[in-house]
């Protein structure tokens, strides 16, 4: 089965690649690992929620962003190479905006990690750091990015 069929069998459909609001690129190619910008819980070209996790913006909440976060950063992988090229999933870096005290970053992360799971199944296990932040662009909750190896 290629992944394009398992994501049409788990009906999870990749957005359109969220125009970068900078100088670089949504996803760079070099040798056999695709890495991705940072990607926030855009949906629609429009932010999913604004705060800080811990303090308005709930850890479930949150895990769900990072699961848009993560579907972001595949349709990058997906523009530039193809989701089939997908080998693995290599490592997920998250930042998570927190408040002060909160200190559930890995729980918020999950919401990346066990999609890509669901999607890759052992090839989408990867090494992680899960980082809180003081703020992040336009004030989103979690920032996502991906380092996927390719065929």
């Amino acid at each position: 089965m290629t992944w394009r069929a398992r994501l049409a069998e788990l009906d999870i459909a990749l957005p359109p690649v969220a125009p970068p609001a900078g100088s670089y690129l949504p996803a760079v190619q070099t040798g056999s690992l695709v890495y991705t910008a940072g990607q926030i819980p855009l949906v629609d070209g429009t932010v999913a929620a604004t705060g800080k996790v811990g303090a308005g913006v709930s850890p479930e909440e949150g895990q769900r962003l990072a699961r848009v976060c993560a579907l972001n950063a595949l349709a990058a992988v997906d523009a530039l190479v193809g989701i089939d090229a997908v080998v693995r999933v290599v490592k997920v870096v998250g930042f998570v905006a927190s408040a002060e005290g909160f200190t559930g970053q890995p729980a918020v992360l999950n919401g990346a990690s066990d999609l890509l799971a669901e999607i890759f199944g052992e090839r989408g296990r990867h090494a992680r750091s899960a980082v809180g932040v003081a703020e992040l662009p336009l004030g989103v909750p979690v920032e996502v990015e991906l380092v996927v190896e390719v065929a």
